[in-house]
């Protein structure tokens, strides 16, 4: 009898643990074929010197592909323990991301309450990846991580972040990333100077606004610049993946908007993007950028959407600047799997040579960037499946 006793109450306090705390697995693949004109060729340690076209199978245009762990805890008084776990991959041949690790865009754990927010400790998207909810493509490929070379779709390490609740339609989201070198701002003995940034966002049934202020420092000596290399985009005092000079070390401010009209979504934002300390900087390496865009999502059926954007950067110092030109579209098979198509090309002026994709500064072939002048074009179509 007391053996069935304390079975009985192991299998109620198991019952209650599991309904206390939870664990959810969830990913999303996508994968497509891509077709794009203006493609660099050249030596292999030389500048470009003449263009091409590329057909070829792509992973992650719409969206990048990656799967996740995300769980939660009930601690009692409103208190809960969460976590996030999330890689990306490549769904055309498996593979993930190399030597950034297997979780390298979400590894956080934290404490959440619904009347106090939420705070994370770890590794995450940087800050400045808000502009998401207001780019009219939500940053595929080829959108507003396009013309400043990546600048605002990076991962942040070493994080203490603050996501609050909403009071009266405002939210309030801040991130600090420490150096962890003997210098606060960085100092050459850490992959990643100091980062870190704000975020205020108002909410109505109309409209939606949000404001943005983020730095990103150069790991070597903790400035917001570098040195550019001008013909391989690697950046001589430090380096960065997704970018470098300006592009990779300098503080964003950012002004965006969301209005719902309906059936209709416009979309717009204007970003600063300015740097300081540029040592040895040559013509047509820019230190400061303007980036503006617009668009406008018609969500023709519950199934169905249509997109048209333009995003355009202008640089100083005799860089030159670029328009993007993009249409686009999902159509839902059901709520997990959609099949989409964009259409896009970027004119530059005379000395700037931007690409669709977010390519490092540079004019090798390497690069993928095309000539000075010349004009980039291409068309993709998948489809997407979340789980």
């Amino acid at each position: 009898m007391k053996k069935a006793l304390l079975a009985a109450s192991l299998l109620t306090f198991g019952v209650a643990a599991h309904a206390q705390s939870s664990v959810t697995l969830y990913g999303r693949l996508d994968a497509g074929l891509e077709y794009m004109t203006g493609v660099p060729q050249g030596p292999a340690n030389g500048p470009a010197t003449s263009s091409t076209h590329r057909f070829r199978a792509e992973s992650g245009d719409w969206g990048t592909s990656l799967w996740g762990l995300k769980g939660v805890e009930d601690l009692g008084g409103g208190y809960k323990a969460v976590f996030q776990l999330e890689g990306s991959f490549n769904t055309m041949t498996g593979q993930g991301p190399g030597n950034n690790g297997i979780f390298n865009r979400w590894a956080t754990v934290g404490l959440a309450n619904n009347n106090f927010g939420t705070l994370l400790l770890g590794r995450e998207l940087f800050i400045a990846n808000g502009v998401w909810d207001f780019d009219p493509f939500g940053q595929s490929n080829w959108s507003s991580a396009s013309l400043v070379r990546g600048r605002n779709w990076p991962q942040s390490s070493n994080n203490i972040s603050y996501q609050s609740p909403k009071w009266y339609g405002f939210d309030v989201y801040g991130q600090y990333a420490l150096s962890n070198a003997t210098n606060w701002n960085g100092n050459g003995s850490t992959p990643q100077g100091r980062e870190g940034g704000l975020q205020l966002t108002y909410t109505s049934a109309l409209f939606q606004i949000r404001g943005m202020y983020d730095e990103i420092r150069n790991p070597s000596n903790g400035q917001l610049g570098g040195v550019y290399d001008p013909l391989n985009g690697a950046n001589a005092t430090g380096g960065n993946a997704n970018g470098n000079g300006v592009y990779g070390y300098s503080r964003e401010y950012t002004a965006a908007f969301n209005v719902f009209l309906g059936q209709f979504k416009v979309q717009g934002a204007y970003q600063a993007i300015r740097s300081s300390g540029m040592n040895n900087v040559l013509p047509g390496q820019p230190t400061t950028i303007d980036h503006e865009w617009g668009g406008v999502t018609w969500q023709a059926t519950p199934a169905a959407a249509l997109i048209a954007a333009v995003y355009h950067s202008n640089a100083n110092n005799g860089a030159g600047n670029a328009t993007l030109y993009t249409v686009g579209g999902s159509y839902n098979l059901s709520k997990r799997t959609l099949l989409d198509i964009q259409v896009a090309t970027v004119q530059n002026s005379k000395s700037a040579n931007y690409g669709l994709n977010a390519n490092n500064f540079g004019t090798s072939a390497a690069t993928d960037n095309p000539l000075p002048g010349h004009s980039q074009s291409g068309v993709y179509a998948g489809i997407q499946h979340s789980f």
